[in-house]
């Protein structure tokens, strides 16, 4: 019998890479800092792909692809963007390798070196903004809405599986507009779209805000995100939204003719989700005994476990039962009938579950002779007998789609309540301490300056999340300095 997973309560960091590794999510490489994504894991980043890549079609944006290579000289541009990414870059330097003139293995070709380093990408907004030179001349021509699926490389030093990784899979969305307010709007168009992504689709509560100015994104002007809260109270960046202003167009010299005539620099945005979102997903909803997936992105909804001694059984209750699968996949729902031989039904009861499977049902014999199905739920692990006509199932069908979006509410709910349970209004800096041991967000007054920041995550390791955007206005004192403050802001610790 498999080892118990580690219980969340007493490792949460060892519980967290059990299941990635477990539930077949993914592995880590042998590049340092990188990973596998398995194909079930790849399934779950798929179907994100799809909601969001219909999500950004539907508010006008097209796909197109940008270079991998980034020319050192285009991130030198923008000076404050440059500063940002400078020390986590990869960079290319020659082109090619030769036989080592000892007879082992390659060397790099010293009379190859490239004329000009090319970094690999981090972000693309540079080697974007120089081919919207050519593309942009007049206000006819924008708004430009252009998203991109790829991979960058962020050379990061301490990595762990789909929160942070050397290399990771994302989408960055790069819009030009003729007008500042044009521009402002989509920022906060988009950070509409992924908070309806995270709490529509991962069935996760965020909380929309804008960064601090030293938590701004290198380059931008504002910086919006979302905040999600996971299991062990810690905060995570699911999102970001970014208004650049004229910054990359006034450094790749994009300018086009205006209504009135007049030569003017495009104005600029930028937003992306990475396969972080996957950390997410893991640590927002999922248990001791294994993953929980919501049902909008599970990449197996039900699965059907045939219960027999013989092949003549399973014969039987194939035959028996296909109406009924054909009467799931009628409602669209993703659906695996296991009649595999390999394991054992209670085994495969055990592996459905750790792999999040949001409804497992169970047939046998029995079953057949008493027109009903066992039906398992995986967000509360509780089973009930339903009753069904196997010759005319579409009832049970639909009654298993009414489930499975009762356990997609569920389990937004149950993430809510327990955001709601471990959020914290704190007004002095000794219980601000004590608090943030214990963990969750914390709702405090901040003076606005950077100093103060800087201090309190000096000696606390909590950073301010997000000024956020929908709470009231409420002055009083900073929870650190005791000077004005005029709302309460976001802090945590955080992945």
């Amino acid at each position: 019998m498999a080892k118990a997973l580690p219980k969340r309560s007493e490792n949460y960091s060892e519980w967290y890479n059990e299941i990635v590794k477990r539930a077949d999510l993914a592995e880590n490489s042998a590049v340092r800092g990188c990973m596998v994504i398995k194909p079930y894991g790849f399934a779950i980043w798929e179907k994100m792909q799809r909601a969001l890549d219909d999500m950004f079609k539907a508010t006008g944006h097209q796909n197109a692809y940008f270079p991998l290579f980034v020319p050192k000289s285009f991130l030198e541009k923008e000076e404050e963007h440059a500063e940002g990414f400078a020390k986590e870059c990869a960079v290319v330097t020659h082109y090619r390798l030769k036989a080592n003139p000892d007879g082992k293995g390659l060397v790099v070709d010293p009379n190859a070196k490239l004329e000009e380093e090319l970094i690999i990408r981090p972000t693309s907004e540079t080697v974007i903004w120089n081919a919207y030179k050519g593309w942009i001349q007049s206000w006819r021509d924008l708004p430009i809405l252009v998203n991109q699926w790829c991979n960058v490389v962020r050379w990061e030093m301490r990595t762990r599986i789909f929160l942070r990784t050397a290399e990771f899979l994302w989408q960055e969305g790069h819009t030009a507009h003729a007008t500042e307010q044009e521009a402002i709007d989509e920022t906060h168009q988009m950070l509409g779209v992924y908070a309806e992504f995270a709490e529509g689709w991962m069935a996760v509560p965020v909380v929309q805000g804008v960064k601090t100015a030293s938590e701004r994104f290198a380059g931008a002007i504002d910086t919006f995100c979302i905040e999600a809260m996971m299991q062990d109270g810690k905060a995570l960046q699911a999102g970001t939204s970014h208004f650049l202003g004229q910054n990359f167009a006034k450094s790749f010299d994009v300018q086009f003719v205006n209504k009135e005539n007049q030569l003017e620099y495009a104005w600029a945005t930028s937003w992306g989700v990475s396969t972080r979102l996957m950390g997410a997903l893991i640590m927002a909803h999922s248990d001791d005994n294994g993953l929980v997936l919501p049902p909008k992105l599970a990449p197996i909804q039900v699965v059907i476990v045939p219960i027999y001694k013989s092949d003549e059984d399973l014969a039987t209750i194939g035959e028996k039962i296909a109406p009924t699968l054909a009467a799931l996949k009628a409602k669209g729902i993703s659906i695996k009938y296991d009649d595999s031989d390999n394991q054992r039904s209670g085994w495969k009861f055990a592996e459905y579950e750790l792999r999040g499977v949001p409804v497992r049902l169970g047939i046998g014999l029995r079953d057949l002779e008493n027109g009903a199905i066992e039906v398992a739920r995986r967000d509360t692990l509780t089973k009930e007998s339903r009753p069904i006509d196997f010759d005319s199932p579409e009832e049970f069908a639909a009654g298993i789609n009414i489930l499975l979006d009762e356990i997609q509410e569920n389990l937004y709910n149950r993430a809510m309540k327990f955001r709601e349970e471990n959020t914290f209004l704190v007004d002095t800096w000794d219980d601000f301490k004590v608090q943030i041991e214990k963990g969750g967000f914390i709702m405090a007054h901040w003076d606005g300056t950077a100093e103060t920041e800087e201090a309190i995550k000096n000696e606390t390791k909590a950073t301010i999340r997000c000024i956020p955007l929908l709470s009231a206005e409420m002055a009083g004192k900073c929870v650190y300095s005791g000077k004005d403050s005029p709302k309460r802001v976001l802090f945590a610790r955080a992945y």
